[in-house]
């Protein structure tokens, strides 16, 4: 044990000397207005508040008399300004010198970049229709436009691609995001910016974030968990490479579930997932730690059960992004005020809990899976730490990945072997040298494995600080099939010792002036092993067996539905019964005269199914207002969710498809339209209600979003219009003067508008700013080159036209 330097980095700000006599005058003023007569400062006058406010305001101001001096006073010993945010922190490098994470000549280089600010960087949708016109505009005109900050330095460009990431895709921008807003002459690139990020072409994301789910090898057919989602950078990122390795014009076979704890952080995750537009996402909000083991039909599953020793009826997945919470010390770029905050102490308080998240993944991982463990610490408590210990719990089932030879440009640092854990003023090298009243705070899995692991049972209650809790959706009168996991400590203190670290990925800052980030990957080979295996029919059983396990074993759960019960709870009440309190159910449309009447209007194909595949959140299902459509693998996780008694708590789910609409004009025939993010998915398979312009009407209709029949300029275009029934309609744009042709061929790359076909005109069912980007990149430079066209007003109601409403407009995205 050492003990360590006590500095601390001070919080508070320093005042100029000229300001001690304000401060002087302040104080005795404010203890007379502190204690008013009567109930104290609550009972304080408005005008006395303002007064005591703007005295405090003026106190850390330099006076008039010593402002000739203020400069001078106002910087210290090496001229900087004593005001400006703190962006060091004597603890922080004591920490991170003591536990080497560079070498002693890297030092200075780190810690000067580290208190840089942070480049801003962003990724191009390969699934945006405007994909290559982005990247043109991006490599012919900003590249060579935009200069560099240092205008001196020849070698240096101002926006570069990632030469690591695959087909040019991601960018970095050699400015800070405060410089991105503040400077004007790079206004026109951030409006840029904002306008795409906002449609769905770009994602502004920190580079080293990219790398986590381009490690995680995801295919089209694989079932992925992003356990820690939001705000949802990865998830996006996930289904763009899901979408864009699928074939052309068709939905990919596997699906996403991203989950997370907070509610709010769910809902700012599900707005960015909706610039995507996929039938193939669920989102779920529950804790990590916890997440329930939802399930699959026994068809999908019987691979599963012909592998491993588990019950069919128990989801596994194919890929799990185990990005946990962390002390965050690698966004000090990006953070600056983290340098204030920062101690030792944080990442102990979260190795427990980023453990049970770990073990969580592994345990919901199929056998021949990968999961991949990130955080955006360089604590080797929160990293090597963590992996060390899923090492030595698994044994032989688990696999720590070397991939090397992935990202070849990527520059990366290998995992460390050595650490020493701090607590308070001490450094321990071995769980052996912790007093017994810090074990509390310190557990045996935050230290390097070596032979202090091999231990008796008996000290293995201090050694974890945690367990994994039973997930409170289950119903616990359900047969529960419980397979307890424990590590086994006797094993050979060679294996323990050899566990390949290295393999592990560390960037740091100053690798390619990003951030700092730390990657593991897994391979799951074989079950997990198990000591004991139980069946809890009684409630009252799991209590006592919770007790019973105290600290010593995580389980995973498979539940255990037999015929009778999968009978009682597939009847009605289950599609209608509410589970989880302030969410919407989710209800499968089983109405025909709905479907029937939908699929009569637009003339959709049979090729295109509908049955079983639209859902709505309304315990009644035919008085839903919007209808969302789900891919078959999503189908069967809901339809195996609500059997199993709704263990999912599913704020959101699938790709809004049809919304219903309120006229003016009386009965429709059909009140559903095509929502804008359903579109480019079912036109292939429309054949009715459509409508080719020219690009003159079809610029006319983006510009004035209402015009009558007689105000377009091609007659015959007007008059189809005028014949079609009233109601949703889609207007396709026809591409020069070559011969109209029907989008009945999937991958066909179209440009096409959901509208409302009203009684005098048609109505454009596209937000604001999704008209502007199609008018910005199909008339560039065109925008008022014709008038305004006097139109009507719409004949729907305001608030059926949602400015949420997106638009995607290549076919089968």
């Amino acid at each position: 044990m050492q003990i360590a330097n006590s500095n601390k980095c001070s919080i508070l700000p320093l005042l100029p000397p000229s300001a001690t006599n304000s401060v002087t005058g302040l104080i005795s003023h404010s203890q007379r207005m502190s204690t008013p007569a009567g109930r104290g400062g609550r009972a304080r006058a408005p005008a006395q508040k303002v007064q005591f406010r703007r005295s405090r305001e003026k106190a850390a101001l330099p006076s008039l008399s010593d402002s000739s001096d203020s400069d001078t006073d106002d910087r210290d010993r090496e001229g900087h300004n004593k005001f400006d945010p703190v962006i060091t922190n004597p603890a922080f490098d004591e920490y991170y010198k003591e536990q080497e994470i560079v070498s002693p000549e890297e030092w200075d280089t780190f810690i000067e970049v580290l208190r840089t600010p942070l480049p801003a960087a962003f990724r191009v949708s390969p699934s945006s229709q405007f994909c290559v016109e982005i990247l043109s505009q991006l490599e012919n005109d900003f590249r060579k436009s935009i200069r560099p900050e240092h205008s001196d330095d020849n070698d240096t460009e101002a926006i570069t691609p990632l030469p690591w990431y695959p087909d040019n895709l991601a960018w970095q921008f050699n400015y800070s995001r405060r410089q991105l807003r503040k400077d004007h002459s790079l206004e026109r690139f951030h409006e840029f910016l904002k306008l795409e990020n906002e449609i769905g072409n770009i994602t502004r994301q920190e580079a080293v974030s990219m790398v986590p789910p381009l490690l995680l090898d995801v295919h089209p057919e694989h079932l992925v968990l992003d356990m820690c989602a939001a705000p949802g950078s990865k998830t996006y990122q996930l289904l763009e490479i899901m979408h864009h390795s699928n074939r052309e014009g068709s939905l990919p076979d596997g699906l996403i579930v991203a989950n997370d704890l907070v509610a709010q952080r769910c809902d700012h995750l599900i707005h960015k997932m909706k610039r995507m537009n996929t039938a193939n996402l669920v989102v779920t909000n529950h804790e990590a730690q916890c997440f329930p083991g939802g399930f699959l039909s026994e068809t999908n599953a019987s691979q599963i059960a012909a592998e491993t020793e588990m019950h069919p009826h128990q989801l596994l997945f194919d890929r799990i992004l185990c990005d946990v919470p962390c002390s965050g010390d690698g966004n000090l770029r990006k953070a600056p005020n983290l340098w204030r905050r920062w101690n030792a102490g944080m990442g102990n308080g979260l190795h427990s809990v980023q453990l049970q998240i770990a073990m969580r993944g592994i345990t919901l991982l199929n056998i021949g899976g990968r999961m991949v463990y990130s955080t955006c610490s360089m604590n080797p408590v929160e990293n090597e730490a963590v992996v060390s210990e899923i090492l030595r719990r698994c044994e032989d089932s688990v696999e720590l990945v070397d991939v090397s030879t992935e990202l070849p440009k990527l520059i990366r640092h290998p995992g460390l072997r050595k650490w020493k854990i701090r607590h308070k003023n001490c450094w321990f090298s071995t769980f052996n040298e912790v007093p017994d009243y810090c074990r509390g705070g310190i557990v045996r899995s935050m230290f390097p494995p070596d032979r202090s692991h091999r231990n008796s049972v008996g000290d293995h209650t201090s050694e974890f600080g945690e367990k994994f809790n039973s997930n409170d959706s289950i119903d616990p009168q359900t047969a529960v099939q419980r397979v307890h996991l424990t590590v086994n400590y006797n094993d050979s203190v060679n294996r323990i010792s050899n566990f390949p670290l290295e393999r592990c990925i560390r960037i740091l800052p100053h690798d390619q002036n990003g951030g700092a980030f730390f990657i593991a990957v897994f391979n799951k080979l074989a079950p997990l092993p198990a000591i004991r295996k139980r069946t809890i029919s009684e409630q009252d059983s799991l209590p006592s067996l919770q007790d019973q396990l105290g600290n010593l074993v995580e389980y995973m759960e498979v539940l255990e539905v037999s015929s009778s019960n999968v009978q009682n709870n597939a009847g009605g009440n289950a599609h209608t019964k509410h589970k989880w309190k302030g969410i919407d159910p989710v209800v499968f449309l089983k109405d025909e005269s709905i479907i029937d009447n939908i699929k009569s209007f637009y003339g959709i194909s049979d090729s295109f199914p509908l049955r079983g595949h639209l859902v709505t959140r309304n315990s009644d299902s035919n008085c839903g207002k919007r209808v969302y459509y789900i891919s078959k693998q999503v189908k069967d996780l809901l339809e195996l969710n609500i059997r199993a008694g709704q263990q999912l708590k599913i704020p959101y789910v699938g790709l809004m498809m049809f919304e219903r609409k309120r006229s003016k004009e009386g009965t429709l025939t059909c009140p559903f339209r095509i929502s804008s993010e359903g579109l480019p998915l079912i036109l292939p398979y429309i054949t009715k209600q459509i409508l080719y312009a020219s690009d003159v009407d079809f610029r006319l209709l983006l510009q004035h979003k209402s015009i009558r029949f007689a105000n377009f300029l091609d007659r015959e275009f007007g008059e189809k219009a005028w014949k079609l029934i009233p109601g949703g309609c889609v207007v396709v744009l026809s591409k020069g003067d070559e011969a109209v042709k029907a989008c009945t061929r999937a991958g066909d790359s179209t440009i096409a508008i959901g509208c409302w076909k009203g009684k005098t005109c048609v109505n454009v069912m596209v937000s604001p700013l999704d008209c502007q980007e199609l008018l910005h990149r199909l008339f560039p430079g065109e925008e008022n080159l014709y008038p305004p066209v006097q139109g009507s007003k719409p004949s729907i109601s305001s608030d059926d036209l949602r400015d949420g409403d997106s638009i995607r407009t290549t076919v089968g995205c």
